[in-house]
């Protein structure tokens, strides 16, 4: 069929009738013709050549042009043209400008109609996708409603609409079941666009589903009077969630319960009876556990900072109640503060406390060589460490009960001496190791952080340089949904993650592997670790 004979009001009409069906811009289809025409024009002329095709949007004409390129030297004679050839098309032509020839009417085989076809089918698709993944991508973090068109291999496939959308059976609430027709609703917790199209993946076990839950159910969530600070899941069996409001006149908890525990009991029965704790957040860590953890009452708490942990002292007969049925509670308490909780009895804490005390008494005992009742006395006035009695004020030694000014002389000297005798033995220790020098001369290190460093392979500045603060300080790592606690080297020295990042820094600086505004980036929390060793030279990477 030759082109000049279509109609072109027709043509128009079929991409118009093409773009509402697919809901997508009809220049997008009249494109996608203009396209398919080309490509058509160019199994007729060749596939060497430049063809470009154009409909005119408005009145439907087509005019199709060869185009070549003016260039210095011809490397493609189908596509190129020298200087001298084009002033034959035109007046003063520079390397750059385009040659464009107007093509006649041509009439199209059915090869090249078929080809066109699926170049205009093609294009269509890719636009449908796109408007499909822009509609989505902006709903991330939103909950859906949707229709179940099939189940497969226990995955959802569910109808939102414009698209489809991905219920994984591990983002299935335990026991739930669906069969196609069934409505579901479900939180979009990713959209990624891939070649075959957005791909939409839904979850109902997602902590954010059970938050936007509730954020439909309290107007009190959606207003912003109160927010819901953690939120914390056992799929299908229980849940945690804390929350605060911002108006001293309006309870939180009770807000979010509702009249006769009505808004509360629209969340647990779309979750398939899931148990939810309501829990006032706070911003001390502690209270804040104490609340997360009832039922159960709390006796004693001892928060450690520097490690992420907390432990929880309870009553023997609280002891169960806290852990819950297969330490479901005491589980999802730590999900809720993001801390590790320790939970022992009163008579565990007061054993592991005897433990202490008694291996103190014997470090004081050994290293300082004093009686059993004056290195009692120190541990009972919390002194855990030589460092302590060494370098604390000389009045506050002098206080304790039973102690004298010559006292707390001869003790303060006693502690440095052992001290300085300790340190040298491991200074020994690291140079029979192979410490180099510029490790030894370098300030912040004490001789047994050395020694330390040392067993371990680190015996140069530059081995240093090379350690992140982690590994020094130590951490944790997150593996399987669970908190795995990482050993520092120098962790046993009380040595901060800060402390750590400092020393590891300025020793790239005084190796030259960085500049001081670097030091000052990364120091002041700009860059995050992993970008660390990106100036260090690949050689000296470990």
């Amino acid at each position: 069929m030759s082109v000049t004979s279509a109609n072109r009001l027709e043509l128009l009409q079929i991409a118009d009738a093409v773009a509402r069906e697919k809901l997508i811009d009809p220049e997008l289809v009249i494109e996608a013709m203009a396209e398919s025409m080309a490509k058509a024009a160019r199994s007729r002329y060749g596939v060497e050549y430049d063809i470009r095709a154009k409909i005119a949007p408005k009145t439907g004409d087509l005019t199709m042009e060869r185009v070549r390129t003016v260039v210095e030297e011809v490397e493609n004679h189908f596509t190129e043209m020298t200087v001298e050839d084009a002033k034959a098309h035109l007046s003063s032509p520079a390397p750059g400008d385009e040659i464009r020839d107007l093509l006649p009417p041509m009439d199209f085989s059915r090869i090249g109609a078929q080809s066109a076809k699926q170049v205009i089918m093609q294009k269509v698709r890719e636009a449908e996708r796109e408007r499909q993944y822009d509609e989505f991508k902006d709903r991330a973090g939103t909950i859906i409603n949707g229709l179940v068109k099939r189940v497969e291999y226990g995955n959802v496939v569910v109808d939102v609409g414009r698209g489809e959308a991905v219920l994984r059976r591990d983002q299935l609430i335990n026991r739930e079941a669906y069969r196609p027709q069934d409505r579901s609703r479900a939180f979009i917790k990713e959209v990624r666009r891939e070649t075959r199209g957005p791909q939409i993946f839904l979850s109902r076990t997602a902590p954010e589903f059970m938050a936007e839950l509730f954020k439909m159910e309290v107007p009190e969530i959606y207003d912003g009077v109160i927010e819901i600070k953690a939120v914390a899941r056992d799929p299908g069996s229980r849940a945690k969630i804390g929350v605060v409001s911002y108006e001293s006149s309006i309870d939180p908890v009770g807000a979010c319960v509702g009249m006769r525990g009505s808004r509360v009991q629209a969340v647990v029965n779309e979750l398939q009876g899931e148990k939810i704790d309501i829990i006032p957040w706070n911003e001390d860590p502690a209270t804040f556990l104490v609340n997360a953890l009832q039922p159960a009452e709390v006796s004693k708490v001892v928060f450690d900072e520097d490690s992420e942990r907390i432990e929880v002292v309870d009553p023997e007969e609280q002891l169960s109640l806290a852990i819950g049925r297969r330490g479901q509670n005491v589980r999802l308490a730590s999900q809720l503060t993001g801390f590790d909780i320790d939970i022992m009895t009163e008579a565990e804490e007061s054993e592991r406390r005897q433990k202490e005390f008694q291996t103190l008494t014997a470090m004081f005992m050994d290293t300082m060589n004093v009686d059993e009742m004056v290195a009692q006395l120190l541990v009972a006035e919390e002194f855990d460490s030589l460092e302590q009695v060494a370098y604390v004020e000389i009045d506050e030694l002098a206080s304790i009960d039973g102690f004298d000014q010559e006292t707390a002389e001869e003790l303060q000297a006693r502690a440095r001496e052992s001290l300085d005798e300790i340190n040298q033995k491991a200074l020994e220790k690291a140079k029979e190791l192979g410490v180099q020098p510029d490790l030894l001369e370098y300030e912040g290190l004490t001789p047994q952080m050395l020694q330390t460093l040392a067993e371990d392979g680190v015996l140069a500045l530059s081995d240093f340089a090379t350690c992140a603060d982690w590994e020094l300080a130590g951490g944790f790592s997150v593996i399987d949904g669970k908190r795995v606690k990482d050993e520092g080297l120098l962790e046993k020295y009380d040595m901060s993650l800060e402390e750590a990042r400092i020393l590891v820094m300025n020793a790239r600086l005084a190796l030259g592997w960085v500049d001081e505004e670097e030091v000052a980036r990364q120091l002041s929390g700009e860059e995050d670790e992993d970008a660390e060793t990106a100036d260090v030279p690949e050689e000296e990477q470990l």
